[in-house]
């Protein structure tokens, strides 16, 4: 018998992503990024989510997320896409013209080992990764930015991890990256699965009925891990 899959002290871990619809930019300058991350706070204030790292791009975000209590991800972000549809459009005069992201979030449960590290890496370092910017901490819409130049209340969006953060983090992400890990982290975001080692991996799809991650790479079905303890 394999080891218990192992759950993090105040719930799991979750990596969560969305994408405008059509393709479209979400983002056209500073104001626009400035009302994400507006309501972002707002969000994370109205579920008291922890969130432990984010990267918003021009067209989709990633988020890095720690939900506290059953039910948490699913409000926290449903309140977020929704409330940002509305302003977005509010703003530009196009109520009533469609939708604005492509579809339901994407959300894929994180293992809070050194792989939650790889995530929150992998996150952070969108916008070096798509040329955007020479350093990853340049970006201002992430994480990164806040917690390396962020004032102190600015700093207050994001949340200590779970586990520890390596030495000479802002150094580390700007690194080059590759190999096995971010394969297996780019599967996951393809195929919606949870990342992790393979025994935890295993051991997870098991225990929420996410074989349909591993079978193909078509949309999964509408399954959330956060009502577990």
């Amino acid at each position: 018998m394999g080891r218990p899959l192992r759950v993090t002290p105040g719930g799991l871990v979750y990596h969560v992503l969305n994408r405008a619809n059509g393709r479209q930019r979400l983002f056209d300058d500073d104001g626009d990024y400035s009302a994400f991350e507006r309501v972002l706070t707002q969000a994370c204030e109205r579920v008291s989510m922890r969130l432990l790292a984010y990267c918003v791009m021009p067209n989709h975000w990633h988020l890095v997320v720690w939900p506290q209590q059953d039910g948490d991800l699913s409000r926290f972000m449903n309140w977020l896409t929704l409330t940002h549809t509305q302003r977005w459009h509010t703003h530009r005069q196009t109520v009533g013209t469609g939708h604005l992201y492509q579809g339901r979030f994407k959300s894929f449960v994180v293992q809070t080992d050194e792989h939650l590290v790889t995530v929150c890496r992998y996150v952070e370092r969108n916008a070096l990764r798509a040329g955007l910017v020479e350093r990853a901490e340049v970006w201002q819409w992430s994480s990164l930015w806040r917690k390396t130049y962020g004032d102190a209340q600015q700093q207050t969006l994001v949340s200590e991890w779970p586990v520890a953060r390596p030495t000479d983090w802002v150094g580390w992400v700007n690194a080059d990256e590759g190999g096995e890990g971010l394969k297996r982290l780019r599967q996951s975001v393809v195929r919606s699965q949870p990342f992790g080692e393979l025994e935890w991996v295993t051991a997870t799809i098991e225990r929420f009925g996410l074989v349909s991650t591993i079978r193909n790479e078509g949309r999964p079905r509408k399954v959330l891990m956060e009502n577990c303890s």
